[in-house]
């Protein structure tokens, strides 16, 4: 396992990305599951690199040994790989968001155990992980079993099911109703991933479906429970659907950014009638001239994708304070958090898809169309990316929350 320093991983995150963007469009086109990618992220450390970090053992020890990333290091680094490869970025977004499942779900001896095993096995972690309310399904069902439980049901997933090392769920028990976080091995022959095929976008994330047949599940891969009126959800394990949402919102900020950079590039390969013609004549042209109209549009993408990265990040330093506060964290605070999530969703949607669309536009003339050059995938990853993210529906809550205040 390739360990890495503190010092180091901005390097070989920057190293991954470059690796990635060389043969991004066509991997997409083929749209494979992300079989090799994945070893290129555990050549280079990713899985283990994308856990929290070091945290106080059972003893009483101090945790802080190195391994894993803070909260905001580890979104630089999703968002700089979707610059590169969004769908990519996207399962290490799923799997950092679910790393946190044993701290804030389990007790903290067993939290720190399963850690430090995830972390030695460079586990990826996949699943979902949506706190109970009333229109919630039961599409996965725990029965109590002699020597534990055993799972069944089936449920679809939006990354990772083909590659994962260990899912993660909330289920329902079938005895008491109660709900519950498990994490199952899906090496099991009773799991059966089914990916998905001929997507429009985020075409190697892993997503499809996996179902359960009568799984086994030990009573030491259940984390926790969940209780079904979120009232008594303690504000800290209410931040697990936050964190899943403001990764997918770097995800999306960064394939942005991506699109962008590349649009530049060819922009400004793009012919200069002017200069050809001053360089005809013999004279001396001085800086090539462009046209006006493109200045402006540029100056409007890169000021909507500043606009969104500034929103995105005071979203980023929030939900960091309120990771590191842990259980003494308030509701007041978590409230908070969730709404500068909910903005950071809203304004980097509508960027994203301006973004990716107003580029096929810009670069329409170059010799190489738009679809050839690529452009066109990170198009239809940030719709992907947004499609069960309405910026209205967002939008709308953050008024309720401005003006009749906690959610």
């Amino acid at each position: 396992m390739t360990t890495l320093t503190p010092s180091a991983s901005p390097r070989v995150v920057r190293e991954l990305a470059d690796d990635l963007a060389v043969d991004a469009d066509l991997r997409d086109r083929a749209g494979k599951p992300p079989v090799d990618e994945v070893s290129r992220l555990r050549e280079a450390g990713l899985p283990a690199l994308l856990t929290p970090s070091g945290q106080d053992g059972p003893d009483g020890a101090d945790g802080a040994d190195g391994r894993g990333s803070d909260w905001r290091t580890a979104c630089t680094a999703v968002r700089d790989i979707a610059a590169a490869d969004s769908s990519i970025a996207e399962l290490l977004a799923h799997h950092h968001a679910l790393s946190w499942s044993p701290r804030l779900f389990a007790a903290p001896g067993d939290a720190a155990a399963l850690e430090l095993r995830a972390v030695h096995e460079q586990w990826l972690w996949g699943g979902d992980i949506e706190l109970p309310d009333a229109q919630t399904g039961t599409d996965l069902a725990l029965t109590p079993a002699a020597d534990g439980y055993v799972l069944h049901g089936r449920r679809s997933l939006t990354a990772g099911v083909a590659v994962a090392d260990r899912l993660v769920h909330t289920v329902r028990r079938t005895d008491s109703g109660e709900w519950v976080v498990v994490h199952v091995d899906p090496a099991h022959p009773g799991v059966c991933a089914e990916p998905a095929h001929d997507l429009l976008g985020q075409r190697l994330n892993g997503a499809g479906a996996v179902s359960y047949d009568d799984v086994p599940v030990a009573a030491h891969q259940v984390l926790g429970t969940v209780p079904v009126d979120e009232h008594e959800i303690s504000p800290f394990t209410a931040l697990a659907p936050l964190t899943r949402r403001l990764l997918l919102v770097q995800v999306g900020l960064g394939n942005a950014e991506g699109a962008l950079a590349e649009a530049r590039d060819i922009s400004r390969a793009l012919p200069r009638p002017a200069l050809a013609a001053a360089l005809d004549a013999g004279g001396d042209c001085g800086p090539p001239p462009t046209d006006p109209y493109l200045l402006l549009a540029y100056g409007e993408l890169a000021t909507a994708a500043h606009t969104a990265a500034a929103v995105v990040e005071r979203a980023t330093e929030a939900l960091a304070r309120g990771l590191e506060t842990g259980p003494a964290l308030g509701a007041d605070e978590r409230a908070d958090i969730a709404f500068l999530v909910g903005a950071a969703e809203a304004v980097t949607t509508r960027s994203a898809l301006h973004i990716t669309t107003r580029v096929l536009e810009l670069t329409a003339d170059a010799p190489s169309p738009s679809a050839d050059s690529g452009l066109d995938r990170f198009w239809r990853n940030a719709r992907a990316l947004t499609a069960h993210s309405s910026a209205a529906h967002r939008l709308r809550d953050l008024g309720e929350h401005y003006l009749n205040g906690l959610q």
